[in-house]
């Protein structure tokens, strides 16, 4: 028995239904149905799309995931036919938020979808976040104080392009970049700009294919020992490079001027 065939039975008794009802509704005989459903035989590409519509679970759910340990009415189901989101509480029933290591966040990329590896990562529950899916991001770099390296950006999941708002942050989770944090600017034919809070970094634009998950700013953990003087240091970073760049770009200046007399 497959991990497909075990789904489809799980689904197909949890309706109360028959072989032969699943099979009238699939137009096949119900002979096929049961070869699937004994793991003899493996349904064609678009029976398998007829399936994933007739029990409304995803096919990448279907053929890779033991459904029966992710109750359905407990996921968050995501666009583009992707696997799904388990919604895990605590015991007082609060949504718990997954947290991303520091040190395995690029691997985040190749376990996003993948329900066993979410389900691996450790949980903190933060009452006052509620309606809707959160997540827990680590910081990275100087480009969007305060957060700094050890701080932790909580997301809220938002499900498509349409729902970025200028001026808001957001994490966009990257094929290229992995996870970044950045204000959103405007959108433009098939990318987004975006930009950092520190003016020493450029705006720059990201493509939709690229655009794997985007989460909206909703909360920020700082490490203990996170001063007020912290920012006051960045700012005094940020004018040293800022001062550097100048003295680049004046340098470019007159080594062109040399260029052109000569």
């Amino acid at each position: 028995m497959s991990i497909f065939s075990n789904n489809i039975r799980f689904l197909r008794a949890g309706r109360k239904l028959s072989q032969q009802n699943v099979a009238d509704e699939l137009s096949i005989s119900r002979v096929r149905y049961s070869k699937y459903e004994n793991g003899i035989s493996e349904p064609p590409i678009d029976l398998l799309v007829k399936m994933s519509k007739y029990f409304h679970v995803s096919i990448d759910l279907l053929v890779s995931v033991d459904i029966r340990k992710y109750p359905i009415d407990e996921m968050l189901k995501l666009p583009d036919n992707r696997i799904v989101l388990p919604v895990a509480v605590d015991h007082l029933g609060n949504d718990t938020i997954e947290i991303i290591p520091q040190k395995a966040s690029m691997g985040y990329l190749e376990g996003y979808s993948d329900v066993e590896y979410i389900e691996s990562l450790q949980r903190i529950a933060l009452p006052f976040l509620t309606n809707g899916k959160y997540r827990a991001f680590p910081a990275d770099g100087d480009s969007m104080p305060p957060f700094r390296n050890g701080s932790y950006i909580v997301g809220k999941y938002v499900e498509g392009i349409d729902e970025l708002k200028p001026g808001k942050t957001y994490i966009f989770v990257t094929l290229n970049d992995g996870i970044t944090y950045k204000r959103f600017k405007e959108r433009k034919n098939n990318v987004i700009c975006v930009s950092a809070d520190n003016s020493f970094y450029e705006p720059y634009d990201i493509p939709f294919s690229e655009i794997v998950e985007i989460w909206q700013y909703a909360s920020g953990i700082f490490p203990e020992d996170f001063e007020p003087e912290d920012y006051e240091s960045y700012n005094f970073k940020e004018m040293f490079r800022e001062l550097k760049k100048d003295i680049r770009d004046l340098d470019k200046k007159i080594s062109g001027r040399r260029r052109k007399q000569s």
